[in-house]
């Protein structure tokens, strides 16, 4: 496996899956006591251009559980490409700690800290994709069901950041996958080829539509995310207007098959993509989901950040 972790593609299904064997592990052994310190001495370095709160909380606490520490570096303080090159802060930080993780606005800002850095660099979301999220999704969805195989998968929204990981974890998990968008809101073209290729090696069934009716029809589960994501805000009026109808309720959860949950990886806009009586109903799994940030991310840090293979989880 590459020692980043920057995006889905750059894993096999086997691979992948093997990870969330580590986090099914890392989460029972947690409960079970704690987790044995996997990564003392470690230091991870913490880089936010967006703020977040399951992204700051599930590393800082995850890299705790597993015996190292987390250093959150605010916008201000660091200043990514405005303030500091970013060739200049990923050397600096690899001259200090053991791994870095980021969240940007730019996708290009994660790859030129990848390029630059010595140490390992995790995704913590970025413009073009946000793989830690998908890989708490599978886990989430793989304790819900039992696996992950076989399922259908509906998202009803943005073409998003969430939404590309999610079209590539479908081929390298076995799920179909099912996006429902406003016209002009679809995945980029590039995507969704590379997600086709992908599902065409797994076997899947990937669809893009505009109408949420054939999105919906026998899926699993039901997927959303905020109409207007951080960075967007001057587009908000007419995202509102555009996305009108572009919500999971439970006339929308009735179109679905019998045994249908849903999912959104929050924060989320409630009455406008989804309504209170789902979020917060009995099939409802966006705080299992939320949780579970914080175990899928253990098994990455451990991937990531272990120092030799002695230390690697499955020894």
């Amino acid at each position: 496996m590459p020692d980043h972790f920057l995006a889905l593609t750059d894993f096999t299904s086997a691979q992948l899956k093997a990870l969330i064997s580590a986090a099914v592990e890392l989460k029972a052994e947690w409960q079970a006591g704690g987790n044995r310190p996997l990564l003392a001495g470690k230091v991870l370095a913490m880089v936010f251009q967006k703020p977040s709160l399951r992204t700051r909380v599930s590393f800082e606490v995850g890299m705790r559980h597993l015996g190292g520490h987390a250093l959150y570096l605010s916008p201000a303080e660091v200043g990514l490409g405005e303030r500091e090159s970013v060739p200049d802060v990923a050397r600096v930080l690899s001259g200090m700690c053991q791994g870095i993780m980021a969240r940007t606005f730019s996708h290009e800002h994660l790859l030129g800290l990848a390029q630059w850095a010595t140490v390992p660099v995790i995704n913590g979301l970025t413009d073009y994709n946000h793989p830690c999220q998908a890989m708490a999704d599978v886990l989430t969805m793989q304790e819900h069901f039992g696996q992950v195989a076989g399922l259908k998968v509906a998202f009803i929204g943005d073409g998003n950041n969430v939404a590309t990981s999610l079209a590539y974890a479908a081929g390298k998990f076995g799920f179909d996958f099912a996006i429902a968008t406003p016209r002009g809101y679809e995945l980029p073209q590039p995507v969704w080829e590379q997600a086709e290729r992908i599902a065409a090696e797994g076997g899947v069934t990937l669809t893009q539509t505009h109408d949420i009716a054939e999105a919906v029809r026998g899926a699993h589960v039901l997927y959303t995310d905020t109409w207007t994501s951080m960075g967007q805000e001057a587009e908000s009026d007419r995202r509102r207007r555009d996305f009108t109808g572009y919500q999971i309720n439970d006339e929308l959860l009735r179109m679905a098959d019998a045994s249908a949950v849903v999912m959104h990886c929050l924060p989320a806009h409630r009455g406008e993509e989804i309504t209170d009586e789902v979020a917060d109903g009995a099939r409802s799994l966006l705080f299992q989901q939320a949780a579970n940030r914080l175990h899928a991310q253990k098994a990455i840090l451990v991937h990531c950040l272990a120092a030799s293979a002695n230390n690697r989880l499955e020894n």
